[in-house]
């Protein structure tokens, strides 16, 4: 019989290389999955790895994607380093979403340009607000985190749906779920003309050096990674687990509400049903691949807005489903588990009964 027997040292260019390799098994598993369903696996690989950079618009395109899974993910890293399961992030993200678009509904044509600050700003508190509940009944009642914040999740989507298609449905949109237009003075700046990039690219980029500087050079960062790995220890020196577990959980809300609000008013332009994109469930790939590194996130954001890139491609060229998107997603982490359970472990077999 097999038998995982743990390794008296991992190997260190393994423990950072299984990612990689974790991509590789993916590519392989998916040629594979394109010849069973009949397809030019050259041309599906194509969609995924080659059409979201082949031009200096895809490559907007793919920033625009990989900006809200890179802030998502950052502060679900603090999160996970801390020992906080975090789950709902894509409920704190519909929920910043949702306060940065009633913001902006207030503009009118007469509002000035520094509405988006408003804007941006309630997104955070939204997605923070959202992120509180989890942190108060964790704190209060001991619930757990992980249910708690992935329900929220479906009440979030529901508060949405009512929302666009009830009190701030636009009578003017033919009966779709929906609010009007935002006035262009909400509308996040975007960095280039006949590009949808925005400003938001700044502040990912921001965020990954905001969050490395958190993490590896402050006494607070250390707090909540000690918190996460010996909760004891973090104990003995003195470090609050109330206060890790509010601020891991306030920062990935915050970090979620804010990457809601930069898409709302910047490439959507509005709130609409169809606002949950998935971003907060992809943003946990994100930042596993990414081995809750912040650089390291940088290149796994990319990657994973690649597949979404990819799956609608493959959906309007080749005839796949989009749904491709969520297979190949799942593969890399599966992938991912499996290299990382082989770094840690080496397979033993041995005769079922022996000692």
């Amino acid at each position: 019989m097999l038998k995982l027997e743990a390794r008296a040292q991992p190997s260190a260019f393994w423990s950072y290389g299984s990612p990689l390799l974790a991509l590789v098994v993916t590519v392989v598993i998916g040629v594979m999955l394109f010849v069973a369903l009949g397809k030019d696996p050259i041309r599906g690989l194509e969609m995924f790895f080659w059409q979201p950079i082949r031009n200096g618009y895809a490559l907007g395109e793919l920033m625009v994607k990989a900006t809200p899974l890179l802030i998502i993910a950052l502060g679900l890293a603090v999160c996970f380093r801390s020992n906080v399961w975090n789950i709902g992030a894509e409920g704190q993200y519909i929920i910043g979403a949702i306060f940065a678009g009633g913001v902006a509904l207030l503009a009118d044509k007469g509002t000035g340009a520094w509405i988006v600050i408003p804007v941006v700003l309630a997104g955070i508190v939204g997605g923070m607000a959202w992120a509180a509940v989890t942190a108060l009944l964790r704190d209060r009642f001991n619930a757990n985190e992980i249910l708690v914040s992935l329900m929220l999740v479906y009440v979030a989507v529901q508060l949405l749906s009512y929302l666009v298609g009830g009190p701030w449905k636009d009578p003017q949109g033919f009966n779709f779920p929906q609010t009007r237009t935002f006035d262009a003075a909400t509308r996040i700046p975007r960095l280039f003309e006949g590009s949808r990039m925005s400003i938001g690219v700044v502040l990912a980029v921001l965020g990954v050096g905001a969050i490395w500087v958190f993490l590896f050079r402050t006494r607070a960062g250390f707090a909540q990674q000690v918190g996460g790995l010996a909760p004891a220890a973090a104990r003995y020196a003195g470090f609050s687990s109330r206060q890790a577990l509010w601020t891991a959980l306030l920062i990935s809300g915050g970090a979620a509400g804010l990457a809601g609000a930069l898409e709302v008013a910047g490439p959507i332009g509005q709130l609409t049903a169809y606002v949950p994109a998935g971003y907060g469930f992809a943003a946990i790939i994100v930042a596993y691949v990414g081995r809750l590194h912040p650089v390291g996130m940088v290149f796994s954001a990319i990657l994973m807005s690649m597949f979404y890139i990819g799956g609608e491609m493959a959906q309007s060229r080749l005839g796949l489903t989009k749904s491709l998107t969520g297979v190949f997603q799942g593969l890399l982490l599966f992938s991912l588990l499996a290299c990382d359970t082989l770094v840690n472990y080496r397979l033993r077999v041995g005769r079922s009964g022996s000692k």
